[in-house]
C-alpha cells in the first residue's frame, strides 16, 4: 500500500485557497480513513513475512497459508482477491489484478490413495493485467505485458505479451505494444486524491 509519507510528500500542490486547493484537499480528508485503513493492512502483511514494496495496493485480499510466501513489487494493484498461499506467488511491478480473480498454489493428486497435496508456484511478470473472476492455476507463469482475459482459467503459461481468455485460457492475440509506462496503483481513488488532486 502507498506509504502515507509517500503521498504526501508527492501531493499535487494548488494554489492556496484556490478551487483546486479546496477540491483536492476535500477529497483527502473524504478518503484518508480508507488510507489509514488499507495502508494497517499493508503493514500487518509486511509484519507476518509478505513482501510488500513501495507504492502497491492490496486491496480486500483473502489470504491463505503462509504470508512469507507472497510478494508484490511497486506500483502493483490487487483487488478484492482470493489467494492460496501453499506454495510462492511472485507478483512483479506495475500488475494489476481486478476483483474475483483466484490465485491457486495448490491442487491434490487424483492418482494417489491418500489425495496429496501438489504445490507450485505462481509468477507475474512485470505490466500483466489479469480480469476479473479469472482462475491462476499452481505452476502458471504469466510473461511481461499478458492479459488475461475476465473469467478466463488460466493453467499454462503464457508468453510475453499474449492476450488469453476462455476456459482452458487460449491466446486470442498478442499485445502490439512492447514498451509499457502504465501504473496501475495511481487510477486508485485513494492515491488518485493525493498524485492527481
Amino acid at each position: 500500500m502507498s506509504s502515507v509519507k509517500f503521498l504526501y510528500q508527492n501531493r499535487i500542490r494548488h494554489s492556496v485557497f484556490s478551487f483546486g486547493f479546496y477540491k483536492s484537499w476535500a477529497k483527502r480528508l473524504l478518503l484518508l480513513p480508507m488510507l489509514i485503513k488499507a495502508s494497517s493492512f499493508s503493514n500487518y502483511l509486511k509484519r507476518s513475512g509478505a513482501g510488500i514494496s513501495g507504492l502497491s495496493f492490496v486491496g480486500k485480499v483473502n489470504f491463505e497459508g503462509d504470508l512469507s510466501n507472497f510478494s508484490i513489487g511497486d506500483n502493483s494493484f490487487i483487488g478484492k482477491v482470493y489467494v492460496s498461499l501453499h506454495d510462492d506467488i511472485v507478483i512483479g511491478k506495475n500488475v494489476c489484478i481486478n476483483d474475483g480473480v483466484k490465485l491457486l498454489t495448490g491442487s491434490h493428486d487424483v492418482n494417489d490413495p491418500n489425495w496429496g497435496l501438489i504445490t507450485k508456484p505462481i509468477i507475474i511478470d512485470d505490466f500483466v493485467w489479469i480480469g476479473m473472476n479469472s482462475i491462476i492455476l499452481p505452476g502458471v507463469h504469466l510473461k511481461r505485458g499478458v492479459v488475461v482475459g475476465a473469467g478466463a482459467v488460466v493453467s499454462k503459461s503464457v508468453g510475453i505479451g499474449q492476450i488469453v481468455a476462455g476456459n482452458p485460457a487460449k491466446v486470442i492475440s498478442t499485445r502490439k505494444i512492447v514498451d509499457f509506462k502504465y501504473n496501475p496503483v495511481r487510477f486508485t481513488a485513494l492515491n488518485n486524491a493525493w498524485l492527481e488532486g
